[in-house]
């Protein structure tokens, strides 16, 4: 399918501010990115790099006063989201070497402290994929999903202790539990099609059966119009934005995600 992606956020800046973005989507085995814009308001020198996991970002100094962010896309995305039940687990030794830090605790990911409780969540299930399916339907059927009631990450201890969180949360815990079982998992990014409320969006992705696949403990069904930005072993790394010195929370933040026509393009 095709979407159109919007993303604006609009700061009152006391004192010229660093900044990191994260806003540009790129282009990938599930997506394509057709075109896009990005513009600022006032206008100031930019540069981009490409960070650890492959993510675009661009680094700034926000100057004092009003400082608006504007971007938009147009991208194809996949109809469905892959889904493999069965498909086996990689022994470590076999893992390529660029997924090996996935398996890693991480800043909001303690999976040292969670190989009891994923060992019972996942029993008698099949080594892999249905591991982490197992675990998906766990954390959905037992830690409610409550969107806009967080603006910092928590981890997955807390988050499994508060029985509760947004999108970001319940991944951290799916994915610390993953790992806690050998299984590489990652958090990622983005835009949904068809989000309630409406807002960036946070699930996790698992390497099994020699591939990444994604899965959300936010939805019931996973249906296709995911549209990543960023990977990263947690919320620390997909930061859409970082900023340096006193803080400044956007004033004015509009997301949108849009289904249109191959002919709008």
């Amino acid at each position: 399918m095709w979407l159109r992606t919007k993303c604006d956020m609009e700061f009152d800046i006391a004192v010229p501010t660093p900044f990191i973005l994260m806003l540009r989507l790129r282009s990938g085995a599930q997506q394509w990115v057709a075109s896009e814009k990005y513009r600022l308001q006032p206008n100031v020198p930019v540069s981009e790099f490409t960070d650890t996991y492959g993510n675009l970002c661009q680094r700034l100094i926000a100057p004092p006063g009003r400082f608006a962010i504007y971007t938009s896309a147009d991208v194809r995305t996949a109809d469905y989201v892959d889904q493999a039940p069965g498909a086996p687990f990689v022994e470590v030794e076999y893992l390529p070497d660029a997924v090996l830090s996935y398996l890693l605790p991480s800043r909001y990911c303690e999976s040292e402290r969670f190989g009891q409780m994923a060992t019972s969540i996942v029993a008698d299930q099949q080594l892999g994929y249905d591991q982490v399916k197992a675990i998906e339907t766990w954390v959905r059927n037992n830690i409610r999903y409550e969107p806009d009631t967080s603006d910092e990450p928590v981890s997955a201890m807390e988050i499994n202790a508060r029985g509760a969180g947004v999108c970001r949360d319940l991944s951290h815990l799916g994915i610390a539990l993953c790992r806690s079982l050998s299984i590489p998992a990652r958090l990622v990014v983005g835009y949904l099609y068809g989000l309630q409320p409406m807002d960036l969006h946070a699930w996790f992705e698992a390497y099994v059966g020699g591939r990444w696949y994604t899965f959300d403990a936010t939805q019931t069904e996973l249906n296709g119009g995911y549209v990543v930005i960023g990977y990263g072993r947690d919320a620390a790394d997909v930061a859409i934005y970082n900023q340096f010195g006193p803080a400044a929370y956007p004033t004015h933040q509009n997301i949108q995600v849009q289904r249109i026509e191959e002919s709008d393009v």
